[in-house]
């Protein structure tokens, strides 16, 4: 166990892929391609190769004793001007545990994946190539898409050698592999940790999403002449709905059960500094990881914009962007990740992930479990993103005792 190795590794990954802005390893792009050539060369020196199944999906394979397979991994890509750590920590201590067992062969088989375009930064769907290997992967409703300098999505995966329409082929050969856990490390991407200044944290799951356009109409009107009581404002009904949904979340929040909401996004219309909005559009991101306290705070919201309709008089409709259901870890694998975090800090912090991950598609597939790392001041997706090295190496010796513990746990299960 080199805990020392990996975060070299880290450091050199940056250093081939970032500028001064951060991380530039945009799915599906050169510098991408070239970190993904990078990390083959640290898997060929240990006596490896690495293939891609048909979501481009990189896998690495040790076979074991047993067929049974312990899966480990996260992804390779980033955000544009990303951190160091995001994704990346996830891939490189999966290295450091092959590189454990790869002059032996270990009691079951280890595999190593680096999902393809987790972030979703350039063509806006998450969690693209771990979304085909499960087979939630809607092929029609991503066939569109295209980034902001006019390349489609299927340009773009061609370029990379993957067709599209072949991309759920992914699940046929992820099912085809007998699996028995699936562990991800990730930086918490959050300030709790910090909080409780642990370098570890042991997570439950990853929140349901309830995620919607919510459009108030109203009358657009000269802002001069038209006296407040008379107004048909839809800004006004959009921000009474948005601080509504704030206190919807502060009442349904518990100790350890913590929800969120969020509105990220605001239009009008017709948008000039004299005229009274007769139009507001807003997104709405609901995030909880108890599935009723999800569906209550949806409930709860629509009731709010009905009464912010009422109360400015305008009409409201909702327009659904994606949901997911809250998707909880395996409790046995949850239990190993608490003991391996225990042993390596002395405490081990239960937290849920509101960040969604890749495995919160493998869920209904396999059990699965997620390890959190401090992350510095809760910033990720920027330059600052960063862990201070004694808690990063902390966590990486807990998340290569996990992969021990689990390795045993499954090789010790029935066949």
């Amino acid at each position: 166990m080199n805990v020392h190795r990996v975060v070299e590794d880290l450091r050199e990954l940056a250093a081939r892929t970032s500028t001064d802005e951060g991380a530039q390893r945009l799915a599906w792009g050169p510098v991408w391609r070239d970190a993904r050539e990078w990390f083959k060369a640290k898997i060929a020196e240990i006596g490896l190769r690495v293939d891609t199944d048909s979501a481009g999906n990189n896998w690495v394979t040790l076979p074991g004793q047993s067929s049974k397979t312990v899966i480990v991994g996260s992804h390779l890509d980033s955000v544009p001007n990303g951190g160091w750590l995001d994704g990346a920590l996830g891939v490189m201590a999966a290295l450091e545990a092959l590189r454990i067992h790869a002059p032996g062969t270990p009691p079951v088989t280890l595999k190593l994946v680096d999902w393809a375009d987790e972030e979703g930064a350039r063509f806006g769907r998450s969690l693209l190539g771990s979304a085909a290997a499960a087979g939630s992967l809607k092929v029609d409703e991503v066939r569109g898409l295209e980034d902001r300098h006019g390349t489609t999505l299927v340009e773009a995966l061609t370029e990379n050698g993957v067709a599209l329409d072949r991309m759920l082929d992914a699940h046929l050969e992820l099912k085809a592999v007998d699996a028995r856990a699936y562990l991800e490390l990730h930086i918490e991407q959050g300030p709790v940790l910090e909080s409780m200044q642990k370098s570890t944290g042991v997570v439950l799951g990853t929140f349901g999403v309830e995620r919607n356009m919510v459009r108030f109409t109203g009358q657009a009107a000269h802002s001069g002449s038209t006296p407040i009581p008379m107004r048909r404002d839809a800004f006004l009904a959009a921000a009474q709905l948005a601080l509504e949904c704030r206190e919807i979340a502060r009442r349904h929040s518990k100790p350890g059960a913590g929800v969120v909401c969020t509105v990220g996004v605001v239009n009008v219309e017709p948008k000039i500094v004299t005229a009274v909005p007769g139009v507001c559009e807003i997104s709405l991101d609901q995030r909880a990881l108890d599935a009723s306290v999800l569906a209550a705070m949806l409930h709860d919201a629509h009731a709010a914009s009905e009464q912010a309709a009422r109360d400015n008089n305008v009409s409201v409709e909702w327009r659904p962007i994606w949901r997911i259901e809250p998707r909880l870890f395996d409790a046995a694998l949850v239990g190993l990740c608490e003991a391996a975090v225990r042993e390596e800090t002395g405490e081990a912090p239960r937290l849920p992930s509101g960040p969604l991950h890749d495995a919160a598609e493998m869920v209904p597939h396999m059990p699965v479990v997620m390890m959190f790392a401090y992350s510095s001041n809760g910033l990720s997706h920027c330059k600052e993103e960063d862990t201070p090295v004694p808690h990063l190496e902390k966590t990486i010796r807990a998340y290569l005792r996990l992969v021990e513990k689990t390795i045993a746990h499954v090789a010790a299960a029935s066949p």
